[in-house]
Formats: C-alpha cells, sequence, structure tokens
C-alpha cells in the first residue's frame, strides 16, 4: 500500500482523532483499564482538540494516509516543549507519533520521524524531546533507534491512574 504524508490543514480533525482513538486502544488494551483508555481518548483524541492544535501558533501536525482512498494511518505532531525538564527556545516537543499497528515494521514511522525532525530543524530548532509510556518498549526501542535518549521521567495521567513516562531527546 502507498503511503503519502501531508501537512494537516483545517479540517483534519476528525482523521486525526480517529487515528488518535485507534491507536491508543489497540496500543494500550489489556495494558490500562479501558474505562481509562475511554476517559483518555474522550479528552485527548478529541476532534475538538485537533481542530484547536490546527489553529495553534507553532504547532504542526502531518497525516500519514493511503495513496488509494484517502483513509487516515498514522499522524505526527510537533508542539512547544510542556514536559517536566529544562528546556529553552530552541527546543520542540514531538508531541505525538502515531501509527495503527499494522504499519509498524514498514518504515512509515521513521518517515514521520524524519518529516517532523526536518521541519523543526528548518525552523531553527536544535533538540526535540517526547515522553513515552516507560512500558512501551517497542517504542521506546524505536526511539533508540532514531537517537533519542533519557533525559528525564514524568508522571503522565491516563483516566483515574498515574503512569511514569520516560522523557526522552536528542539533538537536532
Amino acid at each position: 500500500m502507498d503511503i503519502r504524508i501531508r501537512r494537516c490543514e483545517a479540517g483534519d480533525e476528525q482523521a486525526l482523532a480517529l487515528v488518535g482513538a485507534a491507536t491508543f486502544l489497540e496500543t494500550y488494551a489489556g495494558v490500562l483499564p479501558g474505562a481509562d483508555i475511554l476517559a483518555h481518548c474522550r479528552t485527548e483524541h478529541s476532534e475538538g482538540l485537533y481542530a484547536d492544535w490546527l489553529t495553534r501558533r507553532g504547532y504542526s501536525l502531518w497525516l500519514a494516509e493511503a495513496e488509494e482512498g484517502g483513509a487516515p494511518v498514522g499522524y505526527a505532531a510537533l508542539t512547544p516543549p510542556d514536559l517536566p525538564v529544562p528546556t529553552g527556545e530552541k527546543d520542540i516537543e514531538l508531541k505525538r507519533i502515531y501509527l495503527l499497528n499494522r504499519f509498524h515494521g514498514s518504515g512509515l514511522g521513521a518517515r514521520l520521524m524524519t518529516t517532523a525532525m526536518d521541519k523543526a530543524a528548518k525552523t531553527g530548532f536544535t533538540r526535540m524531546l517526547l515522553g513515552v509510556f516507560g512500558g512501551n518498549s517497542r517504542a521506546i526501542a524505536f526511539y533508540a533507534r532514531q537517537g533519542y535518549a533519557e533525559a528525564g521521567v514524568r508522571k503522565f495521567r491516563v483516566g483515574s491512574n498515574e503512569y511514569d513516562d520516560l522523557v526522552l531527546a536528542r539533538p537536532l
């Protein structure tokens, strides 16, 4: 299947919300309580949240979609950093990089990462940070292959529970 990556625009919030909720469910079903997943997706993967992000200064989002038919399969989002580690004006956060499980191992995740890193570097940023659930070994291994190293830890709330996330960083 041929996949294109394109910059998001107003009107893409439904596709972003669908992929966000679907990938969160795929990744954490059986790991986190179902009620917490539903509560998290209701707020953190709502169309309204993505519509807001698409209008915010300093936010950049890209959608990966099937060439034929345009079905969304993943996305990446860059935002100003909101992490519990020291940051500076040349830092940017990879807030999310989500990809449906069936596309893992296809190289599409690396393409989304490269797209985000290239944009950040061209904009003048020198370091990219991200947060990842400490129990998500597959994602942590992917980020390590992309050159990320641990920069700290944060508490991350999903529903009524709090979890440890690793904060990772890499120079651009």
